[in-house]
């Protein structure tokens, strides 16, 4: 009987490996030659995350250059001023909370011109936004207030998409990206990009299993069709979970010989990310002068207490429940690197977080009610003047509340 199953399986197996109707594509980018892709065209707009860091520390030294240049241009005397970043997790439509959160700040009067801007999945969507500042704030609240699943998804039939390279189309979300992404938007974060401002967004390289940070604003500094193109498969690679939405096909060359990169949602690697650990801060900036602050302000868009469900037992109920605590750990633990290199660094570490008392029911994914609910958390928050917690759930430092309450 269990002979005869396994053989059911593996012939039921087979039949849909000989009906897949998967997309074709080029070949994947050899192991060895990872590094070394390059968008044609556009050299210099990516970086592989975990290895070598000399280019990104010649991207690094390049922008404190530009940025000094801008400066003494405007007349600035005396030390650069504060450099304040910001990272935004990932977390799907708890993306409503970075969206209040910023709304409110920019209402108060006292959100920063951030230096250095990041973002995966939902993250890298709001990411291009919050880096040109207030200008943008009432497209987050709309995007964040309004959409529905449809604005994002087209579902396709279960056996269409087992067959093919995803559960649903993610051509609506492609349309609702480009109507706000264009030319226009490009311009302005190059021009901030010349000042020697950063915009990073982190992608997920599938076949090499590596994560790829891309520098947006080298992206958009090339301007043109092309730059659009990926500046916009880069945010939506970034969103993009795998079996859920299509990867993003991303064409490359390596040594004059094209190949292809599947790029994936950047939260199989990581929730969120401030900069390299690799990265040494203040060494690199005093090795050319420089010495100034630094703030980081890391929003996670999630709970982090271990919230308690009953669960059924049940297949999906319990794979849906150890997904989730996996990535509720891999959240925590990306907060625990973040802080220990800002600790290294100098840089003050603020975080900001879903409270515990936030139990709005999540009805679906892009609940356009879950979502207005959280948007108003965010925003009531920061309106009254954030409670950004000083280290990560764990940490217990003096006159500081512990994070996660």
């Amino acid at each position: 009987m269990k002979t005869t199953s396994l053989g059911l399986i593996a012939a039921a197996f087979l039949l849909i490996q000989g009906c897949s109707m998967a997309p074709p594509r080029l070949p994947a980018v050899p192991s060895e030659s990872t590094a070394k892709a390059e968008i044609p065209g556009m050299p210099g707009v990516r970086f592989v995350a975990g290895g070598d860091t000399s280019e990104i520390t010649r991207s690094a030294l390049d922008a404190l250059r530009r940025e000094q240049e801008y400066f003494v241009a405007q007349g600035h005397k005396g030390p650069l001023p504060p450099a304040v970043f910001l990272a935004i997790s990932g977390g799907g439509d708890n993306g409503a909370f970075t969206a209040g959160l910023l709304n409110a700040w920019t209402a108060t009067g006292t959100r920063p011109e951030f230096k250095l801007v990041t973002g995966i999945s939902t993250g890298a969507l709001i990411a291009p936004f919050a880096f040109l500042g207030p200008k943008y704030v009432a497209a987050l609240k709309e995007v964040y207030t309004t959409i529905s699943p449809k604005d994002v998804m087209a579902p396709r039939g279960f056996i269409t998409g087992v067959l093919s390279d995803a559960m649903a189309d993610n051509a609506p979300l492609m349309v609702l990206t480009r109507k706000s992404v264009n030319e226009e938007l490009l311009k302005e974060i190059a021009a901030e990009y010349a000042k020697g401002r950063f915009l990073l967004v982190a992608t997920a390289d599938l076949d090499a299993r590596r994560p790829i940070i891309w520098d947006m604003g080298k992206i958009a500094s090339y301007g043109g069709p092309s730059a659009l193109d990926l500046f916009v498969k880069v945010m939506i690679a970034s969103a993009s979970i795998p079996g859920g939405f299509p990867p993003m096909m991303i064409d490359v060359e390596v040594d004059g010989k094209p190949y292809q990169e599947m790029h994936v949602d950047g939260g199989i690697m990581a929730q969120v990310f401030a900069y390299p650990a690799g990265l040494r801060l203040n060494k690199m900036a005093s090795s050319i002068g420089v010495t100034r602050e630094r703030r980081l302000y890391v929003i996670r868009n999630a709970r982090l207490d271990p919230d308690w469900a009953n669960v059924e037992r049940s297949t999906m109920s319990i794979s849906a429940r150890s997904v989730a605590s996996l990535i509720h750990s891999q959240g925590i633990g990306d907060l625990y690197r973040i802080y220990a290199t800002a600790e290294r660094d100098d840089v003050d570490f603020n975080l900001g977080f879903i409270p515990s008392s936030f139990k709005a029911v999540h009805k679906e994914e892009f609940d356009t009610d879950y979502m207005r609910a959280l948007y108003s958390t965010g925003y009531d928050m920061a309106l009254k003047g954030f409670p950004w917690a000083k280290a990560p759930p764990g940490f217990a430092l003096p006159g500081a509340p512990a994070a996660g309450k």
